[in-house]
């Protein structure tokens, strides 16, 4: 990279940048272009990082995007203008960016799944090891149903919220690992085929499709996203490419910590739908369209917001410069 015309063709912006940092007062508009500004800069400083390093060039930038940052963290709309670009761009960029892991997560897990369950169908002698025959009565005739309704709504949406969000936590501060990945999925399968194998082979298919696919589809996802981005941070130190291992292994790392922050609003509104819709009285088909709905949108959300924001230039990754903002889309 010729580095002097790199320099000539982006100081304006750090003009701009270190004018807006030395103001007293800024404006709302002002505020979000600090913001702008400041994320563009450190996608520059990265970029000379790894291309044309320059001690001296690299201090400067350095010192002017600390002060910056310290400027735009007093500032009420630096905040939310941060925050509505983590949901706008970066979560659904980031979503999109590792898509294949999770989507590959995905469909191999639900293969294993219906194959399991198809193997406990056909095979009902296996069920006794599971439980007794009076266990498995109460499982279907009163247990799996009174599980969404036996405690108050609000308090097991927290319930769900923090166990659910505790097994993506796993998959991804593990994913380095890969192994404990592997170990959650297969449980979660083993559960889920044998708890559906139970019900279906006792006449009771209809409850448990009509419970937990509400806020299944959704909730199931975002466990296979986590172990997606585990599986995909796993890899990066595996086989880095044409990077340093740990310069791999960290930037998966930090667009991993960017997406599980999102997950905390996903598995939120599960939660909420698991408390709220699932044990309902509305009708099954009504209960089900909006679990359907909610996640065809979270579909929506990552391949054309996502795919979108990818394109702009936007792939999830904290600078290593920009702790608290996440990286910008436009070098």
């Amino acid at each position: 990279m010729d580095l002097d015309a790199y320099v000539n063709a982006k100081r304006p912006s750090w003009d701009r940048l270190e004018t807006l940092t030395r103001q007293r007062r800024l404006t709302a508009a002002e505020s979000d272009e600090l913001i702008d500004t400041y994320q563009r800069v450190a996608t520059q400083l990265s970029v000379i990082r790894s291309s044309a390093p320059d001690p001296e060039l690299v201090g400067y930038l350095s010192a002017l995007l600390a002060k910056a940052r310290n400027r735009a963290a007093g500032t009420r709309v630096g905040t939310w203008s941060a925050l509505g670009r983590y949901f706008g761009r970066t979560f659904p960029a980031a979503l999109y960016a590792m898509r294949w892991w999770w989507l590959t997560t995905l469909v191999v897990s639900m293969v294993v799944t219906v194959a399991l369950g198809w193997y406990f169908l056909e095979h009902p002698r296996v069920e006794s090891a599971f439980g007794s025959a009076a266990e498995i009565e109460q499982l279907v005739n009163h247990d799996f149903a009174d599980y969404y309704s036996e405690h108050a709504a609000s308090a097991f949406a927290f319930r769900v919220w923090s166990n659910n969000f505790w097994l993506a936590a796993m998959c991804i501060a593990f994913g380095v690992f890969g192994f404990p990945v592997i170990i959650v999925l297969w449980q979660n399968c083993m559960n889920l085929a044998i708890t559906g194998s139970i019900m279906i082979r006792h006449g009771r298919a209809d409850v448990f499709f009509g419970l937990i696919t509400p806020h299944g589809l959704l909730e199931m996802t975002c466990l296979f996203v986590a172990a997606g981005v585990g599986l995909r941070v796993f890899w990066s130190w595996v086989a880095p490419g044409d990077k340093p291992r740990l310069q791999s292994l960290a930037e998966q790392g930090r667009a991993a910590i960017g997406i599980a922050l999102g997950l905390v609003v996903l598995l939120g509104i599960t939660g909420i739908i698991e408390a709220f819709v699932t044990p309902s009285s509305l009708p099954t088909w009504a209960r089900i369209a909006v679990g359907v709905a909610v996640w065809v949108g979270f579909f929506v959300y990552v391949f054309v917001i996502g795919r979108w924001a990818h394109h702009e230039g936007e792939r999830g990754d904290i600078d290593e410069a920009d702790r608290d903002f996440y990286a910008p889309s436009t070098v």
